[in-house]
């Protein structure tokens, strides 16, 4: 379990707070997804997650490791793996078998189990085959597909992606996204950093952050249900809800809807009811 108790964080003495007082846990098997503006914390938080930065007040334990504690720093970063937005920046192998080796092989195990890490991995992320390819040779969802297969070699615990999704076509995506809930599955932790609110629909949690604090914490629905808060803090909520909010002076009902598979039913029901009332309405109207 992560647990971050009063966290807070300045870069320069002089300015102001980038994390102010933020007390949070994640539990293994969570996938959840990180959002908020611009400036509003996401990258700093994360970046304590994996000892890249140290708390200017308070304390961060990884599955019982402090990160103020030098020597547990490298299994911290064993546990915590992070994807960025550039893949090309985690390349460090001449071939993609040897990129995703690279992690096991800092850890000094042997070679046959180094081999079925990467084997383990590649097929994890559907690049079986690909191990003679050069990595420059690939497509960004290919490489960020490598960048998630070198994480998985090293058997993490907690994977974090800083807006890894945000460059890749929409293809490239859906494989991304398809293969993050199938390791939700296995109990590794998921935190997506993502502007896309689309993206963030698939997490079963979302933490929401406006100037270094966590403003919000709770199930998807009940979060990004919230189209006009979104707005107030320059996001854009889903466009389902959008469109439901739109739709709302139409009709009374409160459900939260966040799928087009709902909006597709509570449509349906709502035109039906419609047709019904015109229906009796024609037909008082030939009684009288």
């Amino acid at each position: 379990m992560i647990k971050i108790k009063n966290l807070s964080y300045t870069y320069q003495p002089h300015l102001p707070p980038a994390l102010l007082d933020i007390n949070l846990s994640i539990g293994r098997g969570e996938y959840i997804a990180l959002i908020g503006a611009n400036g509003s914390g996401k990258s700093t938080l994360i970046r304590h997650l994996n000892a890249l930065l140290l708390p200017s007040r308070g304390e961060i334990e990884i599955d019982g490791l402090n990160t103020k504690e030098s020597k547990d720093h490298i299994e911290i970063r064993r546990k915590v793996g992070m994807v960025f937005q550039n893949p090309d920046h985690q390349i460090v192998g001449m071939s993609v078998e040897e990129d995703v080796a690279f992690g096991p092989g800092n850890l000094n195990l042997p070679s046959t189990q180094i081999r079925q890490r990467v084997n383990k991995a590649l097929e994890m992320v559907g690049l079986k085959g690909f191990e003679k390819r050069s990595p420059y040779t690939l497509s960004g969802g290919e490489k960020q597909l490598l960048a998630l297969a070198g994480l998985l070699a090293m058997d993490p615990q907690y994977i974090i992606l800083d807006e890894a999704t945000s460059s890749l076509d929409p293809v490239s995506k859906e494989k991304v996204l398809n293969i993050l809930e199938q390791l939700k599955d296995t109990g590794i932790s998921i935190i997506h950093v993502t502007h896309n609110m689309e993206e963030a629909l698939r997490a079963h949690r979302v933490l929401l952050m406006d100037q270094g604090q966590i403003i919000a914490d709770g199930p998807a629905g009940d979060i990004l249900n919230q189209g006009e808060k979104l707005k107030a803090l320059g996001l854009s909520p889903p466009i389902i809800v959008e469109l439901m909010c739109r739709l709302q002076p139409y009709y009374d009902r409160q459900k939260c809807i966040l799928s087009v598979d709902q909006a597709a039913v509570e449509i349906r029901s709502w035109l039906k009811t419609i047709k019904e009332f015109n229906h009796n309405s024609q037909a008082q109207a030939r009684e009288i």
